[in-house]
Order: C-alpha cells, then structure tokens, then sequence
C-alpha cells in the first residue's frame, strides 16, 4: 500500500500519512463536485455529492467517505486549491 503525506489548514506544519489511493479517489471526487465559485457548496451538500463519484472497490457503499471527504478537504485547502467561505454554514468552492 503506497502511502502519502496529508495536511490539516487548520493545524500547519502538521502531516500525516494515508493511503494514497484512497486519497486520490477522494480528491477528483470532490473536485469534480466543488464549483469553481462562490457561493459554494456547503461541507454536507459535497458529502452528498461525492459518493456517486468514488470506486466501489475503494468506498464499497461509500464506506468510510465521510472521514476521507473531510480529511482531503482539510489537505486541499491547505495546499490552495479549494477555499471557504466564512459563512454558516462553512461553504466551499475551487481556489
């Protein structure tokens, strides 16, 4: 199993290591989900959305997506490529 680095916005400097197919999964899924403009989506409407677009092999049932959806939307706003809104509820769109 490959591995990769992860990062927390809101806990810089801090990485951890997941599965990196899990993640990659994860990432186009929310990406293709997340507009490119505010107003966003709100952090339950891209768990909603996101389960159609990830393998069943990695997400049987969606399985696990919940903790993964947030943990790679940590680490895509960490690296700039996603951003929120500070409004509530939290919504997000594309950097």
């Amino acid at each position: 199993m490959t591995k990769i680095e992860i990062e927390n916005v809101n806990h810089p400097g801090k990485v951890e290591r997941v599965d990196a197919a899990m993640y990659e999964a994860m990432k186009r899924a929310i990406l293709t989900v997340i507009p490119p403009n505010m107003p966003g989506m709100t952090v339950g409407e891209v768990q909603r959305a996101v389960p159609p677009h990830l393998p069943e092999e990695l997400y049987p049932g969606g399985a696990k997506a919940g903790w993964w959806m947030k943990a790679v939307q940590l680490d895509l706003e960490a690296k700039g490529l996603i951003k929120r809104e500070k409004t509530k509820p939290l919504r997000l769109h594309k950097a």
